[in-house]
């Protein structure tokens, strides 16, 4: 008996330990298969199930992996394991071994995404192209069909401005300028003064409208054919007002906080909200010469969102407006709006494409939620093939978090 005693004592500490380090093997795996997702989705290319099979054995060689599949609810990485623990002293009463098992499931669940996505002309053509496949590629990653997810997404395409439905502020539907107020792109007419003429007796050269070639930003939602459909609709062509990314920020952090505007993002703590940013890193008004610099006035520029609210006491002329240079309001404007947004709970992943200068880079590092010491939230695209690239390695970052595991299979707790 007291032999017994000892080996429930000393055996069933050795299965309570195996317990422990089975389990933690098992969460391994499954966060090893989900990093694995955004190129083997569904499971069924053997890349996820690799990647939990070689964790599981390098966390505990062993261990066997009963099985290891998706989840039918929640795009996941679900894992099941099993080890053998030979007993020390049960022998007396006829037990020479115990058997652990664990489960675990990693995944994309309880996030709210929105991206902010520039749709200027320096995106024109592939790069462009390459967004929406990228950013399709993360929508069907992380809203799989049939399903009822905990995820949402929503969208914030901008230029010198961002453009918005009926309904969402009080506001006609159009774009925003900088206050809040409507910006139909147009020149206003107090521009039109001659005085505003250079060169002195130049004819008027600004497009008739500025705002309607701007997709519109979406509200977070689940329903994945609405917004795989917004995507496939984003452009680049047609008149430009600029590249103002502090708008697209800011018009981010309204889709993603529940306070109005937009109200469909949730008030759980439990929700990680997330922004991606991607943009050529260029604050541009026209002001800063280069590619896009304008030597005449007025332009297409001076309908963006800083001069279509108009003159006032706080710009009492066009030379008074936040400027693109470096150092210049507009770029303070940016890391303003990132702060903002970081200071309400929403972690940012910037995506910097084509080249710029350093000025810009630190720009986008800076907005960047990095954990300290590194640029694990800062992404390089130097070629548009690069952005599908991007977009994959961020996707594994989402989906590099544990889920219970009846969340992702859809079964009662």
């Amino acid at each position: 008996m007291l032999i017994g005693a000892a080996g429930l004592a000393v055996d069933g500490g050795r299965m309570y330990l195996a317990d422990r380090h089975l389990q933690n093997a098992v969460d391994a795996a499954a966060l090893a298969g989900s990093m694995a997702l955004p190129e083997d989705p569904d499971m069924d290319q053997g890349i996820a199930v690799a990647a939990a099979q070689e964790m599981l054995t390098a966390n505990y060689p062993e261990a066997t992996m009963v099985s290891a599949g998706p989840g039918s609810e929640v795009r996941s990485a679900c894992v099941k394991g099993a080890a053998n623990v030979d007993y020390l002293l049960m022998g007396v009463l006829g037990m020479s071994s115990g058997t652990v098992t664990a489960q675990a499931c990693a995944g994309f669940n309880n996030l709210e995404i929105v991206l902010v996505l520039d749709t200027t002309g320096s995106m024109k053509g592939t790069p462009i192209n390459n967004v929406k496949s990228a950013a399709t590629n993360l929508v069907e990653l992380i809203l799989p069909s049939n399903t009822t997810p905990s995820t949402k997404i929503g969208m914030v395409p901008f230029r010198g401005m961002v453009r918005m439905r009926a309904g969402v502020d009080g506001v006609a539907a159009g774009c925003r300028n900088a206050d809040g107020t409507l910006n139909n792109g147009k020149l206003l007419d107090v521009y039109k003064a001659t005085k505003y003429r250079s060169p002195v007796g130049s004819s008027l050269k600004v497009d008739a409208d500025t705002c309607s070639n701007i997709s519109y930003a979406e509200a977070l939602t689940t329903d994945r054919a609405s917004i795989l459909s917004r995507i496939s609709a984003l452009s680049a062509d047609g008149s430009g007002s600029g590249t103002l990314i502090s708008e697209g920020i800011k018009w981010g952090r309204h889709v993603l906080t529940p306070e109005a505007p937009f109200t469909q993002g949730s008030t759980d703590d439990k929700y990680r909200k997330i922004m991606i940013v991607l943009t050529d890193g260029d604050t541009e008004d026209g002001r800063c010469g280069g590619t896009y610099g304008i030597s005449y006035t007025p332009n297409n520029y001076w309908t963006n969102a800083y001069f279509g609210m108009g003159l006032s006491a706080q710009y009492p002329a066009p030379a008074n407006f936040p400027d693109c240079k470096d150092g210049g309001g507009l770029n303070a404007a940016v890391l303003t709006e990132a702060q903002t947004a970081k200071d309400l709970g929403v972690e940012i992943f910037s995506i910097r494409f084509g080249d710029s200068d350093a000025t810009d880079v630190s720009l986008m590092k800076q907005i960047a939620s990095s954990k300290s010491g590194t640029m694990d939230h800062y992404f390089n695209a130097p070629s548009a093939a690069d952005i599908l690239k991007v977009f994959k390695l961020i996707g594994r970052q989402l989906g590099h978090r544990l889920i219970p595991y009846n969340e992702a299979m859809g079964t009662s707790s």
